[in-house]
């Protein structure tokens, strides 16, 4: 694994959710494509809330005390627990940035790290701290795709206008 690549890719994730996500108006924002899917505020706080208690957590959990239970977590139930609908979007952009950026000064920070480091998870096995930092990262690819279509179909919606010129979907 080159978690050079990954640590990298990380940090330049921080100025691509930076670029897709400021300045936007909170008719778009707070716009949900149908009732069981989450809106651009609710992704902000779920980045904010999973950058701080799942990847960062977890990933030094793994390569420091990898046989003791991982820490819990409820993305789901957060949602409402945390009253995402309710939370100033600029405020947790912000937020999210900047933990991002402590996400990665950790990273950096580390000094040869046992990326094999495993806790052995009753229900999935071997989960191992390479596991989480790869994951980490998949887990933006996943959210970037999630607010790049959510941005297409506002821009439809705004503009009711056949978008199939450029490409599809």
């Amino acid at each position: 694994m080159n978690d050079t690549i990954i640590i990298n890719e990380l940090s330049k994730n921080r100025n691509v959710f930076k670029e897709l996500l400021s300045g936007l108006t909170a008719e778009m924002y707070l716009r949900k494509p149908n009732p069981g899917k989450w809106c651009l505020l609710e992704i902000v706080c779920h980045l904010y809330d999973i950058e701080r208690e799942d990847f960062r957590v977890r990933t030094k959990h793994v390569l420091e005390t990898p046989a003791a239970p991982l820490p819990p977590i409820d993305p789901p139930g957060w949602v409402e627990a945390r009253n995402y609908m309710q939370q100033n979007y600029n405020d947790r952009l912000n937020d999210f940035l900047t933990e991002r950026e402590r996400s990665v000064e950790w990273l950096q920070s580390l000094s040869d790290p046992n990326w094999e480091s495993a806790y052995i998870h009753p229900k999935f096995g071997k989960m191992t701290a390479g596991m989480f930092l790869s994951n980490w990262l998949a887990h933006d690819y996943l959210h970037i795709r999630q607010i790049t279509r959510l941005k297409y179909d506002y821009l439809k919606q705004l503009t009711n206008e056949d978008l199939s010129y450029a490409g599809t979907w």
